[in-house]
């Protein structure tokens, strides 16, 4: 990503323009390596990008055990509990993007509050890419399949045409927010989700039965 506006040049900076690819390696990592020998970038804003593309992983995988034709109603149980817990955990790092960037603009006085608001937040703009990333990677191995019915492999090949250029599309919006917001053009705000669903304070599910039980 270039200088612009400022003169700011900061390593981290560059890593927004490289996070589809970022994302796609460590789809091939959590795939074909021990889960255990991962360890986060050291960089800051790498490290959050990659743990909050961890947790959509998570979820693509422990949802498939939803779907298990096999599963038992106790396992979904179990199941629907490891979603809502990485759903929050996914949401918390996305906002934790967002903050981590708020953080390093406001050292060079940034974004301009006179700027322009962007409704959506790079945080949410790379959690989609991330979403993006996990269906290409399982397009490709669709498209692999060697028992795969007739036309199966053209039809995933249509579709990973059309999650590519989506995608293309998602990270050239976002580099050019980026760049908009370094020359005090638009700016983003931190929006918290304020998921409602695991907090037992206000899930009438969750308060009502530890109120009467």
């Amino acid at each position: 990503m270039s200088t612009m506006g400022n003169s700011i040049a900061w390593d981290e900076i560059r890593s927004l323009h490289d996070l589809p690819g970022m994302q796609d390696r460590l789809n091939l990592t959590w795939h074909s390596e021990a889960m255990e020998a991962w360890q986060p970038p050291a960089d800051a804003l790498a490290a959050l990008v990659a743990r909050q593309h961890l947790a959509n992983f998570e979820l693509w995988h422990t949802e498939d055990e939803a779907r298990a034709a096999e599963a038992t109603d106790s396992q979904l149980a179990a199941v629907k509990r490891r979603i809502d817990a990485t759903n929050q955990r996914r949401n918390d790092l996305a906002e934790a993007i967002d903050a981590h960037l708020l953080e390093m603009l406001a050292q060079h006085g940034l974004p301009s509050q006179e700027a322009e608001l962007h409704s959506e937040t790079p945080g949410l703009m790379i959690d989609r890419l991330s979403i993006l990333s996990l269906k290409i990677f399982h397009t490709r191995e669709e498209i692999a399949r060697s028992d795969s019915p007739g036309g199966h492999a053209e039809r995933n090949r249509q579709r990973l045409a059309t999650l590519l250029e989506q995608r293309g599309d998602l990270a050239e919006c976002l580099d050019r927010l980026w760049q908009q917001i370094l020359l005090r053009q638009r700016r983003f705000k931190q929006y918290r989700q304020l998921k409602m669903y695991n907090d037992p304070s206000l899930n009438p599910v969750l308060y009502g039965k530890r109120q009467t039980g």
